[in-house]
């Protein structure tokens, strides 16, 4: 896809995207990677954005140097936002109780412990990610299973096979130790997205290394 017709596209996407104000985001795009520039007032929205960039078809990389500048002079305090960061992942139902612990440095949110599913670290980011006064969040959270699940590989390409978005041959998995890697090529990012979804959803896996390209 030519570079400008791919960045009219992803212009297009963010303007029709409710949940976020795309008028101070610059977008430029070479060898269909796109470069996001500019400032949002929250984290959740500079998220977001990366959300719907990565769904516009053709695009093959993303570079995010958005900034987070919250509206007005005074800033939540970093006690502050930690509080409240606990309180929204102690209410959280997919998030073990007592598991996770936070830390808050000049807005930026550390989250750390032990969950044993991917889902369960995401739902503590998730939950972080929108509350006032969070300029980034680093989610470092281990996943440590239980048990040691021996046909993760059968598993994550039956779940291939059966997904609708993915051409499954088109797609290796070598499983060592809990580390899924993928590799391949598949025609766009949702394709590789939903493949990376396929590989987490298998018991027992620590960690994928996606090098499946798209193009």
């Amino acid at each position: 896809m030519n570079d400008n017709v791919l960045r009219q596209d992803i212009i297009d996407e963010l303007e029709f995207e409710p949940s976020i104000d795309a008028a101070d985001i610059g977008v430029a795009v070479e060898n269909g990677v796109a470069t996001l520039t500019g400032h949002v007032p929250t984290y959740a929205q500079k998220a977001t954005i990366e959300e719907v960039v990565r769904r516009v078809a053709g695009v093959k990389g993303i570079a995010q140097e958005i900034e987070v500048r919250p509206f007005g002079a005074n800033q939540t305090a970093d006690d502050e936002i930690a509080k409240r960061a606990l309180y929204m992942i102690n209410w959280n139902t997919a998030v073990p109780k007592n598991a996770v612990q936070v830390k808050v440095q000049k807005g930026w949110v550390t989250l750390t412990g032990n969950v044993e599913w991917h889902y369960q670290k995401i739902a503590a980011g998730n939950a972080v990610r929108g509350l006032a006064g969070v300029s980034g969040v680093s989610n470092s959270i281990d996943l440590k299973p239980r048990v040691s699940v021996s046909d993760v590989k059968k598993r994550i390409q039956d779940a291939l096979k059966r997904n609708a978005e993915v051409e499954a041959k088109g797609i290796r998995i070598d499983v060592l130790d809990g580390i899924v890697t993928l590799e391949g090529r598949v025609k766009a990012w949702p394709e590789r997205d939903a493949a990376e979804r396929a590989a987490w959803s298998a018991p027992g896996v620590k960690a994928v290394v996606d090098r499946i390209t798209v193009g």
